[in-house]
């Protein structure tokens, strides 16, 4: 189950009030790139894959977080009954379904690190994991921009790994995956990219 689009706005502003930052404006436009992908594509539901762009990171409600927003967020859509918001929350951050290949820092707790990975271990991704995982990484604060842009700037944040350029292939993949439905670029539907990559 998803919320609707008022509900998720209005959960988003709670989260907002809580925890402000440059957060706030990345999950939206994350919304709005999923939601413009979607509508290109056969079979998703763009008002749906909106809703989940914008509640990725609502596990960042609880503060500034690292790997924890991931567990937060399953947390608290579980908690609403949002269950494919909650599944969102945990599979967006891994293009790799493996927990020791995540970039972020380890600040939660050895019982919420085994959940994390047990579940990542058993979840099976579809469309809509996979859109938000490559929208995640096609946003910033100012709005869209290419992947290579956003991987520098997380790379610059969180430091290189010996898998990061493994997670970049996979979101590539992804890249590619969608690009077949929509017969063109995902880069052609989001509006302004040009000017936002150069900021």
């Amino acid at each position: 189950m998803v919320p609707t689009r008022e509900e998720a706005l209005e959960a988003l502003r709670e989260a907002e009030s809580m925890n402000p930052g440059q957060w706030v404006d990345h999950v939206k436009n994350t919304g709005l790139a999923a939601e413009a992908i979607a509508s290109r594509c056969p079979g998703m539901d763009a008002e749906k894959a909106y809703v989940l762009g914008l509640l990725h990171d609502i596990g960042r409600r609880v503060g500034v977080v690292s790997m924890k927003h991931v567990i937060a967020g399953y947390e608290y859509a579980m908690r609403r009954g949002w269950d494919e918001v909650a599944k969102i929350c945990m599979t967006h951050s891994y293009p790799i379904q493996d927990i020791k290949k995540d970039i972020a820092k380890i600040d939660v707790t050895e019982k919420e690190y085994k959940t994390i990975q047990k579940y990542l271990e058993k979840v099976v991704y579809d469309a809509y994991d996979h859109l938000i995982i490559l929208c995640d990484s096609l946003t910033n604060t100012h709005g869209f921009c290419i992947l290579e842009k956003r991987f520098v700037d997380t790379t610059r944040r969180y430091g290189m790994f010996p898998f990061t350029v493994e997670r970049w292939n996979a979101t590539f993949a992804i890249k590619e995956e969608f690009e077949k439905k929509m017969g063109c670029s995902v880069y052609s539907v989001l509006p302004g990219i040009e000017r936002t990559t150069l900021l």
